[in-house]
């Protein structure tokens, strides 16, 4: 299926690694000219200078999205590349600090706030402007599984992605007749490099060897750290599949969705 992204510019925040880099490299796939954003120049560029190398169209920006200074700068920047930016995926974030209900503060909640839903609310602001005169855009707030199930630690973090959901059901209703749509994708649990890593030190404690094969370690480890009924994690390939068909002009009439990519793991409606 041709997604008609050819020659589409897309914003991706938080795309020098992880799921961020993943769906960058995806949405290059599809002809798209993506924008990299990170906060290690280095890694930023060596990102956007690899997908230039496989035929891809790339350009990198940096920046604390923390900050608005930042955010102001990196904006205009990524505007040099391409005046018209009609795809932003808001991936930056993170779950920060590793706390619980015993040893949460209020600073942590106030952080991980600033850094995952007020860090897209800055970026979405300054590019919505664009997006309504161009009459066409498409916003993806990245959450997480965890603004659903709740896990009881890190709480902050699972009520800054439960905001972000909200946050993006209410942008939908107010962009709707702008040509403009607004989705949140949910992952579950994805094998990125972090939780390679996370598996693999979990499997030598089981007595497999680091370097085993990964479905052996898979298949040891993940019912340790999910329940997930597919019996598999996700691969960054298909969040990106997934964030590229709903960026496209194909998806024009989805909008205020949440898409749950969690094989399985969801156990509502």
């Amino acid at each position: 299926m041709d997604l008609k992204l050819d020659g589409k510019v897309a914003l991706v925040t938080g795309s020098s690694k992880g799921i961020g880099e993943g769906v960058a490299r995806g949405l290059a796939r599809q002809g798209a000219i993506v924008i990299i954003h990170g906060r290690d120049r280095t890694r930023t560029e060596a990102v956007a200078h690899d997908i230039v190398a496989q035929g891809g169209r790339a350009h990198a920006v940096t920046g604390d999205l923390t900050n608005d200074d930042d955010v102001r700068r990196l904006v205009d920047e990524a505007r040099s590349f391409a005046r018209t930016i009609g795809i932003l995926i808001n991936n930056a974030g993170g779950s920060g600090e590793t706390e619980d209900w015993a040893t949460t503060r209020p600073g942590t909640w106030a952080a991980g706030y600033d850094r995952n839903v007020l860090a897209a609310v800055r970026v979405t602001s300054l590019l919505l402007p664009g997006m309504r005169e161009a009459k066409w855009g498409r916003i993806v707030n990245i959450s997480s599984l965890a603004a659903l199930m709740p896990p009881a630690r890190r709480p902050d973090y699972a009520a800054a992605k439960a905001a972000m959901i909200a946050m993006t059901a209410s942008l939908a209703k107010a962009v709707a007749m702008d040509g403009i749509t607004a989705n949140t994708v949910s992952p579950g649990t994805i094998h990125s490099i972090s939780l390679d890593q996370a598996f693999r030190d979990a499997a030598v404690t089981r007595g497999i060897s680091a370097d085993a094969p990964w479905a052996e370690i898979e298949q040891a480890v993940l019912p340790v750290f999910a329940h997930v009924p597919m019996g598999r994690v996700g691969t960054l390939e298909e969040i990106a599949d997934a964030i590229a068909f709903l960026v496209s002009p194909r998806a024009g009439y989805i909008t205020g969705a949440n898409l749950r990519l969690d094989g399985g793991m969801w156990p509502g409606l």
